[in-house]
């Protein structure tokens, strides 16, 4: 899932390969979600991006613990797809699509006035849909496609469906970042386009460094209101986030497949901080692939940073008054 950074490399092919053996070598037993007695029977959870990947597998043990399942995505197909899948596999009957498109503010407005609208409780909300690879983009609404879709959507959704989060209490929040949210920077300026990176990798870096802000500013806003968020790096995993990249590219990911994470063990992390009893009364920390508990890079620690993010976020998305640009 988070290869792309690698492939800018002069000798990106050799450092892959070894990056893919070092990563079969290193792998060390982690938190077993088939071992964590959690019920989510009574329960209802959202899971973004959760047609395929990460997002489907995470929504697939949340289903099978029992919990009301919305997968929110964007194409209907694949999602209805993944929906019969679900409860086929469950046998859970409260597995449900609802279309989302994290790119499009809209989108997001219209997808949490139907789950305000619908839905009594929601107890756990998984941030998972992200991109990378796409060529620098502005959508309709006048932001930069990979940083709406990876960041500035979810902001919004989350703030959305904040007063559900509290009333259901005790909730939980997981935002899916990168350790690849180490080599980012984080400037609202991205978020319009108004300054420009070099590369999709960039992109994609700055948008799990927001992540990770994001997250931190959240959880002190959420302190005693019984809703706790944190944030997780899946590790380096097999998914179709490549998709959007070269021929070149997505044949050397074929390549080194055997040697990194499935979708089923990459979404073992985001798992942990949606489930499990490790977790409760934790708020606003970053896990790595193992289910560690561990400090984000300087930049994501910077209190100042993550305030200044989000206020430039709430003007962006419309939820305090004030200019827009």
């Amino acid at each position: 899932m988070e290869l792309p950074s690698v492939c800018s490399h002069p000798c990106w092919f050799l450092l892959t390969l070894l990056l893919g053996l070092l990563l079969w070598a290193k792998r060390r037993r982690t938190w077993d979600p088939r071992k964590c007695p959690t019920d989510l029977t009574g329960k209802t959870v959202i899971v973004t991006g959760a047609n395929s990947g990460i997002g489907k597998c995470v929504a697939l043990d949340l289903a099978r613990r029992n919990a009301r399942t919305i997968l929110a995505c964007r194409n209907r197909e694949r999602g209805q797809a993944a929906v019969e899948e679900i409860r086929a596999a469950t046998g859970n009957p409260a597995v449900l699509l609802r279309l989302l498109d994290t790119s499009s503010l809209a989108s997001v407005r219209a997808f949490a006035q139907a789950v305000l609208r619908e839905e009594k409780r929601l107890d756990v909300l998984v941030n998972n849909a992200g991109l990378t690879g796409l060529p620098f983009t502005i959508t309709p609404e006048g932001l930069e496609k990979t940083f709406a879709t990876n960041y500035l959507g979810p902001f919004l959704l989350t703030n959305l469906l904040l007063d559900l989060l509290k009333a259901s209490a005790p909730a939980r929040i997981v935002n899916v970042s990168s350790f690849r949210h180490s080599a980012g920077t984080a400037d609202g300026r991205y978020l319009t386009g108004q300054e420009r990176l070099r590369g999709s990798d960039a992109t994609y870096n700055s948008t799990k460094l927001m992540n990770v802000l994001f997250t931190a500013e959240l959880a002190r806003r959420l302190q005693g209101t019984g809703v706790i968020a944190n944030t997780l790096s899946p590790g380096v995993v097999s998914t179709s986030i490549m998709r959007h990249f070269s021929w070149a590219v997505r044949m050397l990911f074929k390549l080194i497949r055997p040697f990194i994470k499935s979708a089923e063990q990459g979404a073992v992390s985001t798992i942990y901080c949606a489930v499990s009893e490790e977790v409760s009364g934790i708020t606003g920390k970053y896990f790595d692939s193992d289910c560690g508990l561990t400090l984000p890079s300087m930049a994501a620690r910077d209190a100042g940073l993550a305030r200044k993010l989000w206020e430039e976020s709430e003007r962006l998305t419309g939820l305090t008054d004030g200019p827009r640009h």
